[in-house]
């Protein structure tokens, strides 16, 4: 099934979850939403099942207007954060209360539900579990159960909400390459709901990145990670260094510093001498040099010799392939930022907390500073999820 959805507004009192959201999901497609809590991604993926009904805009279903269709109706399974699974019910039972619901002439013999729900099972790799209740099963088997009951009634497309939220870390990555095998197999049109930056990047065909109500840029994980169109994308996708200042010829002004500009390895906006600017660097991108292997930085009224934006380190995290070196911009204990180094950079720089250094971007993505994003807001906002 293809889903459309075009111009979906809505309103909760004074607050708007969604602001005029159009978006096409392909047949067989896997696509996340992303973003923030109370960006308004389970508000669409509701609006899309026929759990909540649009102020104003239309759901297409194969092309067809589905706006007024009956949630019953549309053929979707629905996959909850929290299971939602019947306590009371073993899994079997679980599994195969769609099919004993649904209208007596749809409604296929108990030998056929039987057969469904163990081939279910199997799918899932839990047959072996079919006569156990919810509260004998961990979290991730749980969740495999409820995918298989969302299954059983053959829906046209999955909507998954947080499906991985309530899982430690190590499960989640197992179901998410699980998830992934299983779709391909079953090549149903499936959109899911995350705000884990991770997960859908490594799951998903393609990522429809929100913001405050508003869609902010749609594309394969390649796109959407490298070549971010806005400064919330890049600020939200992966760690990044956020630098925000003047626009000179060879740097970016901070305040009274300079940061240096990469000559051949600058994208995004074109910006003009004398623009406010936001520029990103991932940890990777960022360079660390210790003060006196830099030549010194002279300045006169006609020009400005810049060889980085001072800085003093305040924790090394030395394990695994790389080191993460975190830093604060002098005289600001506010601004952070991380620089990522291979084993060989950190033994060669013998670095030191506390120790003052400069940074020097190796590569730096620009945009002119509209006065809309603001580093607030390219945080994770601390809003109440009010079912958003």
């Amino acid at each position: 099934m293809s889903i459309q959805v075009r111009h979906i507004q809505k309103r909760y009192g004074q607050f708007t979850a969604l602001h005029d959201v159009s978006l096409d999901f392909n047949r067989g497609e896997l696509v996340a939403l992303l973003g923030p809590s109370g960006c308004g991604k389970t508000t669409l993926l509701r609006i899309i099942a026929g759990l909540e009904s649009a102020d104003r805009g239309q759901v297409l279903l194969d092309g067809e207007d589905a706006s007024d269709v009956h949630v019953r109706e549309r053929q979707v399974g629905f996959v909850f954060q929290h299971y939602a699974l019947f306590r009371h019910m073993t899994v079997f039972d679980n599994v195969a209360f769609g099919l004993r619901m649904k209208p007596r002439k749809q409604r296929p013999s108990e030998s056929a539900i039987r057969d469904k729900v163990m081939s279910l099972l199997n799918l899932v790799q839990l047959d072996w579990l079919s006569s156990r209740f919810p509260s004998e099963l961990s979290g991730g088997q749980r969740q495999r159960i409820a995918l298989a009951r969302a299954l059983a009634v053959e829906p046209r497309v999955l909507l998954l909400d947080e499906p991985f939220g309530a899982l430690d870390a190590k499960v989640r990555k197992e179901l998410r390459r699980w998830l992934r095998k299983l779709h391909e197999d079953l090549n149903v049109t499936s959109i899911f709901v995350t705000h884990d930056q991770e997960e859908a990047l490594e799951v998903a065909d393609r990522v429809v990145l929100m913001d405050h109500g508003q869609v902010e840029q749609v594309g394969t994980p390649q796109i959407v990670y490298g070549q971010p169109a806005t400064p919330f994308v890049y600020g939200f996708l992966g760690s990044a260094n956020r630098f925000e200042g003047v626009w000179q010829e060879n740097s970016i002004q901070i305040n009274q510093h300079h940061l240096p500009t990469p000559i051949h390895n600058i994208s995004g906006d074109t910006v003009v001498s004398g623009q406010s600017v936001i520029a990103f660097a991932r940890p990777h991108e960022l360079d660390i040099l210790p003060i006196e292997n830099a030549s010194s930085t002279s300045c006169n009224s006609q020009t400005t010799s810049v060889n980085g934006l001072p800085a003093h380190i305040t924790r090394i995290l030395d394990f695994g392939a790389t080191a993460n070196v975190e830093l604060t911009l002098d005289g600001n204990t506010i601004q952070h930022y991380e620089a990522e180094l291979t084993r060989g950079q950190l033994n060669a720089l013998q670095l030191e907390l506390g120790q003052a250094v400069l940074l020097r971007p190796t590569a730096l993505k620009v945009f002119a500073n509209t006065g809309s994003v603001t580093a607030s807001n390219l945080q994770t906002q601390e809003l109440e999820e009010m079912s958003i």
